[in-house]
């Protein structure tokens, strides 16, 4: 498998995103939700260009003009099968996850008719059923599309190369309230982190506490693609009273070749288990056949490429902020504004979010246009005695007519 350029090295296990048995799961679960709708939601669910600028756009914050239908469209049936494309994205935990994050729009909602004086313009605005459902591409064998579930404090982006290779990433998730009662998305994930931090020795500690401040969001913000330094911003959109400086910034900002923090070669043998563990909840998220080819991308990883750095403060309730990074993995969370209880967190693959890398290497060999697929549509009968191509994702260096 073709990877992007990665100024480290190749992984020591790449990942080789073959998952078919959830692809086929997603595609039927597509088909039945697409046949189902009537015209005029099909025609709105489907954005036919790979390309469209839109498909790039994963921020989850509240927005009028997603793309796509939202599940409170749709009726009984509909969201049932909405559902079941939605669980084909994740793992069972993940799915359970992603209910939490949806369900805690009630809560949400009944905390701002109190405290921003929202009354009935709540219910429009934190909306448990203001989930929207995009498809992109021709959902189809052999061809290369991509859904997206997206709205307040989830997106889900998956993207199918030739109905073989699959990504899920960015997988972003939040939550506020951080737990609300029995509604505790990101709760394990929280409480994961700060044993971490709390483990560390006072030397191990200053080495991973990159700053004391923490930033207002994601230091990769909401960019489709890491690039090779990513700066945070100074503010986090919507969110007034949390401000960070240039300075902040600098202390801040991912640097994918020599990123900060203390390297997983400085850690005990229990905390490098740690924070593997805590990489790998995330990874869990998605669906099993992938995830257990990230489970053995990570335990290859070399400890000297694992790093873990934290920012702000140093309990919870406090506004912080920690990333895990490998060569090919970045996990970021941030719990800065709020007082520690409003929490964005991340997964992102650096070498394939939205399926960059794939597609890549999928438009080199075949074309935008699938010209793999055009070749079906006419002979293919080879000159006699001549070597015989089969116009596969990987073509055999040798393959004689016989």
């Amino acid at each position: 498998m073709k990877h992007l350029p990665d100024p480290g090295g190749s992984s020591p296990c790449p990942v080789t995103y073959e998952a078919p048995v959830t692809i086929k799961r997603m595609l039927f679960a597509t088909w039945a939700l697409l046949d189902s709708l009537r015209p005029d939601l099909k025609a709105a669910a489907i954005v036919p260009d790979m390309d469209a600028p839109g498909r790039l756009d994963w921020d989850f914050i509240p927005k009028p003009d997603r793309a796509g239908i939202p599940m409170h469209s749709l009726d009984r049936h509909q969201k049932v099968i909405a559902h079941s494309l939605l669980k084909a994205g994740l793992s069972m935990r993940g799915y359970s996850q992603a209910l939490s994050v949806m369900a805690t729009e009630n809560m949400l909602r009944e905390l701002e008719v109190i405290e921003r004086g929202f009354g009935v313009l709540a219910g429009n605005f934190r909306d448990p059923e203001g989930y929207w459902f995009s498809f992109w591409g021709r959902p189809g064998f052999e061809d290369t599309w991509g859904w997206r579930v997206i709205g307040h404090h989830l997106s889900l982006n998956c993207t199918i190369v030739a109905q073989r290779y699959l990504t899920v990433t960015p997988l972003a998730m939040g939550a506020q309230p951080v737990g609300a009662g029995v509604l505790d998305a990101l709760g394990e994930n929280e409480r994961r982190a700060l044993t971490i931090l709390h483990s560390l020795s006072p030397d191990a500690r200053e080495q991973a506490v990159i700053h004391d401040v923490a930033p207002a969001d994601f230091v990769t913000r909401q960019v489709p693609c890491v690039g090779a330094e990513e700066w945070p911003d100074w503010v986090d959109l919507g969110i007034v009273g949390y401000e960070t400086t240039d300075e902040d910034r600098e202390r801040l900002r991912f640097v994918k070749a020599d990123p900060s923090g203390i390297s997983g070669a400085d850690l005990t043998g229990d905390q490098l288990d740690a924070v593997r563990d805590l990489l790998l909840y995330y990874a869990g998220t998605g669906p099993d056949e992938l995830s257990r080819q990230y489970r053995e991308q990570v335990l290859a990883a070399d400890p000297c490429d694992i790093r873990f750095a934290w920012a702000g403060g140093r309990e919870a309730n406090t506004a912080h902020y920690y990333r895990i990074s490998t060569r090919d993995l970045l996990v970021e969370a941030d719990n800065a504004v709020a007082a520690g209880q409003h929490v964005h967190a991340i997964w992102r693959d650096l070498n394939n979010d939205l399926g960059h890398g794939l597609l890549l290497d999928h438009y080199a060999r075949h074309g935008p246009d699938g010209r793999h697929l055009r070749r079906r549509l006419v002979s293919n009968r080879p000159a006699e005695d001549a070597p015989l191509e089969t116009g596969g994702w990987y073509v055999p260096e040798v393959y004689v007519k016989r």
